[in-house]
């Protein structure tokens, strides 16, 4: 009798844990935040979207209110064409403003919206028309370090 309740207690044990690990997945893979069941879709065209995925979260003002559907290429604007599903319970006006963000220094990417003051809001299908891409650090160091050798150049002269 004293076994099978031994066994017993490290069946639990180890159900526990296994869901323990389940949930955080779910926590990681941001699975568990944000439900698609009641929502609408908006686009936007970025430069360059760096790091974001599907998947990624889309926030306004710290809350999650959607995520990233689909990323695309357009070939005749060489643009990325990202597809959001916003939940319908969050409206934003037309003049809307939506940025490609990273949380902290090298965290996730994840899309900003600002929200405008513009009385008329965006419907299913509409196109975000302010866009900010993603910064992407190779190419500010890039800069940064053009900048400095033209300053020593012309210094110099």
């Amino acid at each position: 009798m004293q076994r099978t309740t031994m066994d017993l207690w490290v069946g639990l044990f180890v159900a526990a844990g296994i869901g323990a690990l389940l949930v955080l997945a779910l926590k990681v893979g941001n699975m568990g935040t944000y439900s698609a069941a009641q929502s609408y879709t908006l686009m936007g065209s970025f430069e360059n979207i760096g790091g974001l995925k599907p998947r990624a979260p889309v926030k306004s003002a710290g809350v999650v209110v959607g995520r990233v559907l689909d990323i695309q290429f357009n070939p005749e604007t060489f643009d990325a064409v990202v597809t959001m599903s916003i939940d319908i319970r969050y409206r934003f006006p037309k003049d809307t403003f939506a940025s490609i963000l990273t949380s902290g220094l090298l965290g996730e990417q994840y899309i900003g919206l600002a929200a405008g003051g513009d009385e008329v809001m965006l419907k299913s299908g509409d196109k975000i028309m302010k866009t900010n891409s993603a910064m992407v650090l190779e190419e500010m160091i890039g800069r940064f370090l053009f900048n400095k050798a033209s300053e020593n150049k012309d210094g110099k002269n």
